[in-house]
C-alpha cells in the first residue's frame, strides 16, 4: 500500500487538492473530519477537552462550539498545544482505524490528509509527502477573503499559529505551487496524480492487503511443501 501524505497551511489550497484527489477515484482520510468526530458529545475526547477548558466552549446542545474553541486556542501557544496533546491520541487511533478499513478493502492507494503532519510525526508513516504552497502575502490575501474579514491581525495570527508553509515546502518530496488560478492548480495536480498513481514498488505492495494475502499463499505452499517431501 502507497501511503501519501498530503498537508499544507491555513488556506493554501489543500483542501482543493484533496477534493481532487477523490473526485479522481483515490480514497482520501481527512484528519479534520477525524477531529470533528472525536469532539462529538460525549465522546472521549469532548470529556478530556471540556474537563480542560470549561463548560463555556460547549453550545446549548451540549456540542463544543468550534469556533470559539478556535479563538482561545489561535490566540494562546499554551493552550494550542494543550488541545493538540489531548486530542493527539483519538485522532490517530481515528486515522489509522480509516486506513485500516481502506486496507481491508483493496486499495493500494491512499492519502492521508493532515494539516499536522510534520508536528505530529505522522510524515515517517507517508511517502511522498505532498506540500500545497503559496507565499505569504498569497496566503494572508486568500484566508481574509475566505473567512470574511477584514483583520490583518487575527489572519495573520492565524497563520503564524502554523508551521511555517516554507519549512514545510523543504520537507517535500512534492510541492504543488498554488499561487496561480485553479486552472493552474489543476494542470499541476495531472502531474503529480501521474507520480501517485504509478505501479506500487515491491515494498508498497508487501504492504497491500493483495501482498498479504500472496505471502500468505506462498507460506502455506512452502509448509504443504515441506510436510509432503518429509513424508
Amino acid at each position: 500500500m502507497r501511503i501519501v501524505g498530503l498537508t499544507g497551511g491555513i488556506a493554501s489550497g489543500k483542501s482543493t487538492v484533496s477534493n481532487l484527489f477523490k473526485a479522481h477515484g483515490i480514497p482520501v482520510v481527512d484528519a479534520d473530519l477525524v477531529a470533528r468526530d472525536v469532539l462529538k458529545k460525549d465522546t472521549g475526547g469532548w470529556k478530556k477537552v471540556v474537563a480542560a477548558f470549561g463548560e463555556e466552549i460547549l453550545l446549548d446542545n451540549g456540542e463544543v462550539d468550534r469556533p470559539k474553541l478556535g479563538q482561545i486556542v489561535f490566540s494562546d501557544t499554551s493552550k494550542r498545544q494543550l488541545l493538540n496533546k489531548l486530542l493527539a491520541p483519538y485522532i490517530s487511533y481515528g486515522i489509522f482505524s480509516e486506513m485500516l478499513k481502506l486496507w481491508v478493502k483493496g486499495h493500494k492507494v491512499i492519502v492521508l490528509d493532515i494539516p499536522l503532519l510534520f508536528e505530529v510525526k505522522m510524515d515517517k508513516w507517508t511517502k511522498p509527502i505532498i506540500v500545497v504552497w503559496v507565499d505569504p502575502d498569497t496566503q494572508l490575501k486568500r484566508l481574509m477573503a475566505r473567512d470574511g474579514t477584514s483583520s490583518v491581525e487575527d489572519a495573520s495570527n492565524r497563520i503564524s499559529a502554523q508551521m511555517p508553509l516554507d519549512l514545510k515546502k523543504s520537507k517535500a518530496d512534492i510541492v504543488i505551487d498554488n499561487n496561480g488560478s485553479l486552472e493552474e492548480l489543476q494542470r499541476s495536480f495531472q502531474k503529480v496524480l501521474a507520480q501517485v498513481a504509478k505501479p506500487l514498488t515491491w515494498n508498497e505492495f508487501a504492504l497491500s492487503r493483495q501482498g498479504a494475502f500472496l505471502a500468505f499463499v506462498s507460506i502455506f505452499v512452502v509448509v504443504l511443501t515441506s510436510k509432503m517431501l518429509l513424508k
